[in-house]
């Protein structure tokens, strides 16, 4: 009763008594009250309720705030980590310089103020999850440590007071109490709604853990606390059964139990009677495992079959459950799952819910208590297995390994606590038992070899549980752990482990089998092979390594002999498993050998690091036979898949074979298979390997001295690329050295120049491409090279450059000279390739350094390098040099390619010289020839007297007998001879003549060595007569024997091909040998090679010089067997041939780069300057005749005419590029920070909007819309790239591209295409005017009129009337044309006026695109005329054309008399009075009107073509108003004494002769004329005096002046250039204005020096100057309106700076650091994608769905309001920027590189980023350009969705 009433009190005066209760020392009552309390708050029977909750708080709290609670929590934390809890795509730090264990990681708070300036740190995007280590010394040293945990804190914090926490000790209990039995009861155990209802009841509870979250977050004090409540248990065995009497903890309880017994971990009554049962059987220790797995073990109660039949999909390859052979293992490994405390309970459901987020943090937040870490680990190892099968059922696999893998590695990256497991719990042996259970339940038959009797299983790769990588979190633990050292050697040590490991990885011995299909082409090709790969590279490669660290030191011999035997064995059963004999079944492989591979490692290890005896590890030799077996089937294999021999198997067997030798697996795959060659071939006989390479890929029948021969096994264009396939490999074998001898460093340094010499290569591509062991990048290896010493040794670092088209290059590594030198090894590149032309390439750039060089011309062959010595243990590998059977091979080869039989190359010949060298470099030591003579005679002893190369080099063979088709040319068609002596010799002929069968000589082999008995001999041994095995009886032709007359050696061999090559009959002269300069060996083609390798021989032995010196005295050309063909075709010999259609092909080429790169000059290039071309516009010379058009698409020249008409291809695009423009020089800051901001005020966009405004305020609105020019923010600019075409052509070519599919990048339906020659981007084309391409000669006349009767030409000419031209196709294109002009821009940028649609809005958007052009093109050539007519950009200006388009438009608006501002500007109006009967509202005053928005006003609105007197008279009579504003503005700056002074001293010279052009004199009039109306000066008058402290003298009023006019000049200079075709001449920037003022004519042709120029001597006034003046000054003061408006309308300076981008910071982390976590300024949230506007600093959501107006996303919003549909965003989780144009957009790159001159798209590497100004200026250059849409290529729809 009493916790009912309790209930409604109020909570925090009932805590604070019950607290007061408490602290008594007699607290039996208080503690009644409470529990009573809890009762009624915590019933588990109402739902999870906030209100429960907030009692919690209050209790907890004892009676204060929650929030001061906390506080006063938080001061006494003892904590000394950091420990803070991230989850999935958080941004943390690691560096590798403070790391010991290598998953070290940071928040980025601990990161920035710890000290690691220098070290190699990156930043990434967490993937699972993690947690920061600072302060924990076990994971990373004490000196990475930041600040605050550096200090250990323990020391100076209080003690904490008693009764802080009292309450939370008393309420804690319940509250966890309550949070778990809301678990238990909302567990459902069924698969179909399990994930949904699991789903809600995590929801329920959210605010809960959140609660239990919040409370570890007070630090070190409360997880204390919260630590003895998890681990205590008592507590939980008093409440976790509930009490007798309550029903409900009761059921609770029995869900909770009938839970635990489904985890298929049997509880321990049951597990006594499985055990009992099972010893009873026999089974020593095998109970253990078993009860751990819920196997049914015989006589216990089938308690886990619904698991069973979960897993018993595959039951193909029997199970066969696992048995731990040794005794002296506890059969309880694992106490089964049986709860002691809440801890154990929470961690089980959290499993079983499947790790939700905020569990799993809580769980870690906790962490930093030391007793806690322990307990949990403990509890975690407890749970292992079931974590397991909890994974193996869960749909969501993903995301739960992560968030297991989130847990483990912060408990097992700490090698104390992992060993500390190891010890008490059996880590090792749960892990490896629970990856090997996990394994089993996918497990199929073996189809290898035997495919019947196969007893071997092998794992599923298309099951799901490799398929998703379901097993890494698993693995990853395994390795995690392997990689301490205590840890690693009690795995090593214990055997029984070993074994369950091997037989682990014998799983995946022969996995993902392939058959090569013979017939059809396979249906479906299956992925697996992604698994397979991935699999073993996880499963079995990775864990090798990590054993493999620990087996460096002598000390450690024991471990690696254990490991060999133990693979010895496991490899022995799979032989007998799969039921192998000696010969590898045919048309299968595997690429999946782990067991063969552990062996090669450990092997390898054992030589190089603990100096073991190679022999005291090897097998008996017939064992080494089979071990060779399936490794050399892979390379044979590899060959056939290159020469296109399984291409039925579709790409993924190509894919296959890259994977093998790709950069991440080559060490762990094809390295340790060829050293396994190795091995077996220095043991082996050297006749028996050669010949089963030759045999395995399948040339034997091809070698053989006969010019034609049959193959059974192959077709014949694969016979030449699996011949060069077998010799490449025995180069390779012979060759390689990296486990033979090599140390780490010449490995590292070996790998890279190989991977330098394909391509240059960045650093990062670098750092990927080099495999990782053994010179792991982190941690540098002490006394080892680091990688960057070996890289500067090897490679120059090659700046990021610009290439003109634009395109980015990264900062590249390229290889220094000497090494392509001496260090280029083709044999180590042909190793790394995984495509076939990078081999190519490496070749190509090695030929072009000899030519760079000059040490070579011409085709170089592949340069021999000179190998590392060998380390003793492999000297047996020479042998392979030095044996009859590959002399044999040689000896053939040399003959074939002599003779040209079919199926030779070139680089069958480099490979056979390359192993000649070989064996001349390699000599065997102690020629033993007391073999052991055999009965049989050999085959081979009659073809070479010994095994030495040397010996046998001048060896001649005079016969040999070959089996050849009756149809072969060496068939004997003549009688049989009739002499006896002919015949006797021809007897003794065949008696002579050597047989070579390989096939036989390796079976006879096979048989000595493995000496069976002779039943089975005779089994296996195949006749020995036919080499052709394969055969089927009947095959046509017949075989004949037939003898071969050869009587050649090798030598004399070599010598005639030199001379064949050579194309010389006599190329090496008997002398050679003497004044042969060896130098110039080493580096050439086959010629040199040839020589070469003569030489070598010559020097080592003085038979073989005496030899060569023979042949050459006696040699004579070859004569080839007459072929069948009567005539000889081979008179021009194939390789002259070969090099004539070379030298033909380069021709050809030289010329189309040639061609292509003066049209690029003329066509494409937007920077270079260039000579004019016949298609420019830009008009050049006064040519009388019509202009001709050449039309890019039907090809025809002729002139436009009005009905058929020709027109520029041209790109429209609205542009608010000049509204950006601000005053001042420096480019705004990007703010990075809150103080920061940008104001955007200042720009000329916002500055020409409020002008505008305030003028309709005052003024007529048609007026208004006449006196100012808009189109600074939405304009139109036009660019062309100069071509033009028919406007009829022009349409069906759109409808050609509108019916064709494949478009890319464009949308036709909008008019865009691209033009048809250069291929440019265009949406429009504007038609040419017919008739002159310049105004003729007599419009350039130059005038003698007086300005008077020009004046009155121009009224005239504007007083008639627009004639509205004919109809005709040219003026409907016209009319075509505006409208696309007006479709190109947002209606808002075109309606300024009071009444939309009105003609004055029309009239102002027009002439507004012809000022937007002048504007942009004057900022194009930088801001001034100063360069004059050399700019690229005038050179394909289409301004000429616009204006004549614009021109007709306007002609259509007639101006009225009565209004024209010309006669304002030439006459003074008579009476005044009239205006008064106006509307209500003044024009605007002339002097607020805007100069240059006249002057194209005017040009535009008389009739075309205009004369130049004309155009110079406008000009003239603008610059006097133009004058006089600056007058006027200028004398607002003024003190009013300094105005009284101008005024008196203007006023003396009024009267003088040239008082018109007097500064003083007008200036003194102005002030007086606008002084009438008080107010003009009156209110800035304070202001003024603190701004002029400086007096203004004459000059700085004559350089104000200038400057105030020189914009207009620059305009209209501009205009006439376009207009006129007058040449701009270029000048310094101080003479700019006379320059421009002579240009136009306002000066006399001959100016004065530029020191005497004065800006009133340009004055020419049509009427008295005083009194023009004073009228256009009585237009202001007339004026009724306040006075602040009018000296602002007054004051306009025309002069803006170019546009800038923002300016960035140098370090990208200081962008990414604030903005990352910035929230958006629309949605407060912080944005997915952020992204900021480079253009004004804009923040906005890039996607964001939250942002979205009207289906459209921010960025794209944006980029229409700031950039009228261009948008410049920097995306800042990418580091890279994207354009957005309109309706496309695309990936720009990025401005930011990183040390190394490279990018880091989406910042994956995260190493420091720093600006490249240079990109950054070019970024900045196509903006202001216009030119993103023709630089950068890849553009794509966006549909409004950025």
């Amino acid at each position: 009763m009493m916790a009912a009433s309790l209930l409604h009190w109020d909570k925090r005066s009932t805590a604070a008594r019950l607290k007061a209760e408490l602290t008594r020392t007699d607290n039996s009552s208080g503690l009644r009250q409470l529990q009573e309390l809890l009762d009624a708050v915590l019933n588990p029977e109402k739902t999870a309720d906030t209100e429960a909750l907030d009692w919690c708080k209050c209790l907890i709290a004892g009676g204060e705030g929650f929030e001061e609670f906390c506080k006063t929590v938080r001061s006494y934390d003892n904590a000394t980590l950091c420990g803070l809890v991230w989850t999935a795509n958080f941004v943390a730090y690691r560096c590798r310089t403070c790391g010991i264990s290598p998953c070290m990681s940071l928040c980025a708070e601990c990161f920035n103020n710890g000290e690691h300036t220098g070290h190699d740190f990156n930043m990434f995007r967490s993937q699972a999850g993690g947690a920061c280590d600072c302060g924990d010394s076990n994971v990373m040293r004490d000196s990475g440590f930041c600040q605050r945990h550096r200090l250990q804190t323990g020391e100076n914090v209080p003690s904490i007071p008693r009764d802080l926490l009292l309450m939370s000790e008393m309420v804690l209990p319940r509250f966890i109490l309550s949070t778990i039995q809301y678990l238990r009861d909302g567990y459902i155990e069924s698969d179909t709604s399990a994930e949904r209802d699991l789903q809600k009841v995590l929801q329920q509870l959210e605010p809960q853990i959140s609660f239990l979250e919040e409370l570890t977050k007070m630090g070190g004090a409360m997880r204390t606390v919260l630590t003895k409540i998890l681990t205590n248990q008592q507590t939980y065995k008093e409440l976790s059964m509930g009490q007798e009497e309550n029903l409900f903890s009761k059921k609770n309880y029995e869900k909770y139990l009938a839970a635990l017994k489904n985890s298929g971990l049997v509880s321990v009554e049951e597990k006594a009677q499985a055990a009992t049962a099972d010893v009873t059987v026999g089974a020593e220790g095998g109970a253990g495992a078993m009860v751990l797995l819920g196997s049914t073990g015989p006589g216990s109660p089938d308690e886990s079959t619904k698991e069973e039949d979960q897993d018993g999909g595959q039951s193909v390859g029997q199970r066969k459950r696992v048995k731990l052979s040794s005794s002296t293992k506890d059969p309880f490994i694992i106490e089964s799952l049986k709860h002691k405390c809440f801890l154990e309970e929470l961690l089980f459901w959290t499993i079983k819910f499947e790790f939700p987020q905020k569990m799993v943090t809580f769980l870690l937040n906790m962490l930093p208590d030391q007793d806690y870490k322990i307990t949990f680990t403990k509890t975690f190892v407890q749970h292992y297995a079931f974590i397991m099968k909890t994974l193996m059922k869960s749909h969501e696999s993903d995301t739960m390994s992560n968030r297991i893998v989130h847990i483990s590695v912060q408990l097992f990256s700490n090698e104390e606590l992992a060993r500390h497991m190891t010890e008490e719990c059996h880590l090792l042996d749960i892990m490896v038992m629970v990856l090997h259970y996990m394994m089993e339940s996918c497990l199929v038959k073996s189809e290898l070899q035997d495919e019947e009797n196969n007893r071997h299983v092998v794992v599923n790769c298309s099951e799901a549980l490799l398929k998703n990588n379901t097993y890494w979190p698993l693995v990853s633990d395994f390795i995690n752990i392997l990689s301490h050292q205590s840890v690693a050697k009690k795995f090593l040590e214990d055997h029984s482990l070993l074994m369950l490991w091997m037989s682990f990885v014998s799983f995946f011995q022969g996995m993902n089998l392939n058959k090569r299909e013979l017939n059809e082409h396979v249906e479906f090709e299956s992925q697996t092979y992604y698994a397979a790969f991935a699999a073993e590279l996880e499963a079995c490669a990775q864990p090798m390594w990590g054993l493999l660290t620990h087996c460096k030191v002598k000390e450690t011999q024991e471990y690696t002999k254990t490991v060999v035997r133990y693979c010895l064995e496991a490899l022995q059963i799979w032989f007998d498993a799969i039921g192998f004999i000696d010969e590898p079944a045919q048309h299968q492989v595997t690429f999946h050998l782990p067991l063969h591979r552990y062996y090669a490692m450990f092997l390898s290890r054992a030589v190089k690091c603990q100096s073991l005896d190679l022999d005291s590890l090897l097998p008996d030799q017939e064992m080494l036979m089979k071990i060779m077996v399936h490794p050399l089937q892979i390379q044979a294999c590899l060959s056939e898949i290159h020469s296109n021999m399984w291409v039925r198997n579709g790409l993924q067997i190509k894919g296959q074979a890259m994977t093998y030798v790709q950069s991440h697996f080559c060490n762990s795959m094809i390295d340790p298979d060829i050293y396994l060659l190795q091995v077996c071939a220095s043991r082996l006989d050297p006749d028996y390997f050669i010949s089963s390479v030759f045999e395995r890929f399948k040339v034997v029948d091809l070698l053989t001295m006969a010019s034609q021969h049959q193959n059974a096994v192959l077709d014949s264009e694969q016979e030449r690329p699996m011949l060069e396939g077998a010799l490449t490999f025995l180069v390779i074998l012979t060759s390689l050295r990296i486990h033979l001898g090599m140390t780490d460093d010449e490995i590292l340094r070996a790998e890279m120049v190989s991977q330098l010499c394909m391509n240059d290569r960045t650093h990062s591509a670098l750092l990927d491409l080099i495999p990782e062991n053994p010179n792991p990048k982190s941690g540098i290896v002490p006394g080892s090279c680091s990688f960057e010493d070996v890289l500067s040794a090897v490679a120059d670092f090659k700046a990021p450059v610009f290439e003109p088209g634009g395109s980015m290059q990264q900062g590249m590594y390229t290889p220094k000279a000497e090494v392509w030198e001496k260090e280029f090894d083709p044999i180590m590149v042909v190793l790394r390739t995984v495509y076939r032309r990078d081999v190519q390439s490496a070749m190509d750039r090695y030929s072009a350094f000899l030519k760079q060089f000059g040490i070579q011309t011409g085709n170089p062959w592949p340069p021999y390098k000179e190998r590392t010595p060998l380390h003793p243990c492999y000297k047996g590998l020479i042998q392979l040099l030095h044996c009859k059977t590959l002399h044999i091979v040689i000896f053939t080869l040399l003959y074939k390619i002599w003779m040209d039989h079919q199926n030779m190359s070139e680089h069958v010949l480099c490979m056979v010289l390359y192993l000649i060298e070989l064996g001349l470099d390699n000599q065997v030591q102690d020629n033993k020839e007391d073999e052991e003579p055999c009965i049989e005679e050999h085959c081979h002893d009659s073809w070479f007297p010994g095994t030495n190369l040397l010996s046998n080099l001048h060896h001649v063979i005079n016969f040999v007998r070959v089996r050849v088709p009756e149809t072969a040319p060496e068939v004997k068609r003549e009688a049989p001879p009739s002499t006896s002596t002919e015949a006797s010799s021809y007897g003794q002929n065949l008696r002579e003549a050597q047989v070579f069968s390989l096939v036989a000589e390796r079976r006879r082999k096979f048989q000595e060595i493995i000496n069976r008995s002779n039943t089975e001999a005779a089994q296996v041994v195949r006749p020995k007569s036919s080499s052709t095995r394969w055969v089927s009886p009947g095959t046509p032709p017949q075989l004949v024997t037939e003898i071969l007359e050869i009587r050649e050696s090798m030598l004399s061999l070599l010598v005639k091909l030199h001379q064949k090559m050579s194309l010389k009959q006599n190329s090496l002269s008997t002398s050679w040998l003497e004044d042969m300069d060896t130098s110039r060996h080493t580096h050439g083609d086959g010629i040199t090679a040839i020589e070469r390798i003569l030489t070598k021989a010559a020097t080592r032995s003085c038979q073989i010089k005496r030899s060569i010196q023979d042949i050459c005295g006696k040699v004579c050309p070859p004569v080839p067997p007459k072929k069948n063909s009567p005539t000889d075709k081979k008179t021009m010999d194939k390789e002259e041939r070969r090099q004539r259609a070379r030298e033909r092909q380069q021709k050809l080429l030289a010329e189309f780069a040639s061609r292509q790169k003066s049209f690029m000059e003329t066509a494409m290039d937007v920077e270079s300057p260039e000579t004019e071309a016949a298609m420019d516009l830009g008009p050049s010379e006064v040519m009388e005749s019509e202009v001709l058009y050449d039309c890019v698409i039907c090809g025809q020249s002729g002139p436009s005419t009005e009905d058929r008409p020709t027109g520029l291809v041209v790109l429209l695009q609205a542009t608010s590029v000049l509204g950006h423009r601000c005053k001042s020089k420096q480019a705004k800051n990007l703010p990075t920070s809150d103080e920061e901001h940008i104001y955007p005020a200042d720009t000329c966009g916002v500055a020409h909007d409020l002008r505008l405004t305030l003028m309709q305020q005052f003024f007529k609105d048609s007026s208004c819309l006449q006196s100012v020019s808009i189109g600074w923010d939405g304009g139109v600019y036009v660019q062309t790239c100069g071509h033009t075409l028919h406007i009829d052509c022009h349409k069906s070519y759109m409808e050609s591209l509108r019916n064709d599919q494949v478009l890319q990048g464009f949308s036709v339906d909008k008019g865009e295409f691209t033009c048809p020659l250069c291929r440019q981007f265009a949406n429009s084309v504007l038609p040419c005017r017919p008739g002159r391409g310049s105004e003729a000669s007599g419009w350039h006349a130059p005038t003698n009129k007086t300005t008077s009767v020009l004046v009155k030409e121009v009224d005239d000419l504007q007083e008639k009337l627009g004639l509205f031209p004919t109809e005709s196709n040219l003026s409907k294109e016209m009319e075509l044309v505006i409208k696309d002009i007006k479709n190109t821009t947002q209606k808002k940028y075109m309606d300024y006026g009071k009444n939309p649609g009105s003609p004055d809005n029309d009239f102002l958007f027009m002439y507004s695109v012809a000022r937007t052009n002048l504007e942009l093109e004057l900022v194009h050539r930088g801001g001034n005329l100063c360069s004059g007519g050399a700019s690229a950009a005038a050179k394909r200006s289409c301004l000429n054309q616009l204006f004549h388009v614009l021109a007709m438009h306007m002609r259509l608006y007639s101006i009225d008399s009565a209004y024209n501002p010309w006669t304002k500007l030439t006459r003074v109006a008579i009476n005044k009075e009239a205006d008064i009967f106006d509307e209500e509202r003044p024009e605007v005053p002339m002097l607020f009107r805007d100069v240059p928005s006249l002057l194209i006003i005017f040009v535009l609105t008389m009739p075309q073509p205009l004369r130049k007197e004309h155009f110079t008279c406008v000009v003239k009579m603008l610059f006097n108003l133009q004058f006089i504003q600056a007058l006027a503005i200028l004398s607002t700056k003024f003190s009013p004494e300094e105005r009284q002074a101008w005024v008196t001293s203007g006023a003396l010279k009024k009267n003088a002769a040239n008082s018109e052009r007097s500064v003083e004199a007008l200036l003194s009039h102005v002030i007086v004329e606008l002084s009438k109306d008080k107010s003009v000066y009156k209110v800035n008058a304070d202001e003024t005096t603190m701004l002029s402290s400086s007096v203004w003298s004459p000059q700085s009023i004559e350089i104000s002046l200038q400057q105030f006019c020189l914009p207009f000049l620059r305009l209209s200079c501009l205009l006439q250039h376009h207009l006129y075709g007058d040449n701009l001449t270029g000048c310094l920037e101080e003479e700019e204005f006379s320059s421009l003022a002579v240009c136009l004519g306002l000066l006399p042709s001959t100016p004065p020096p530029s020191s005497a120029v004065h800006s009133a001597s340009c004055l020419q006034w049509p009427v008295n100057a005083f009194d023009l003046v004073s009228q256009w000054s009585d237009e202001v003061t007339g004026l009724t309106r306040s006075p602040e408006q009018s000296l602002t309308l007054l004051v306009q300076d025309p002069q803006w700076t170019p546009p800038r981008l923002l300016q960035l910071p140098d370090n990208y982390n200081i962008i990414f650091q604030y903005y990352h976590r910035k929230a958006c300024t629309v949605c407060k949230k912080v944005p997915k994608d952020p992204a900021l506007c480079l253009v004004c600093g804009t923040f906005v959501c890039l996607k964001g769905v939250c942002c979205k107006q009207q289906g459209t996303c921010e960025c794209v919003l944006h980029s229409q309001h700031c950039g009228a549909a261009t948008g410049i965003f920097l995306l800042i989780n990418a580091s890279v920027i994207i354009i957005i144009r309109g309706h496309r957009f695309c990936l720009w790159g990025s401005v930011y590189l990183d040390a190394h001159g490279e990018e880091d798209r989406d910042l994956r590497r995260g190493k420091p980023l720093f600006l490249c100004e240079e990109r950054y200026r070019v970024l900045e250059q196509q903006w202001v350009s216009h030119t993103f849409d023709h630089i950068n290529k890849r553009w794509g729809p966006h549909y409004n969705g950025l």
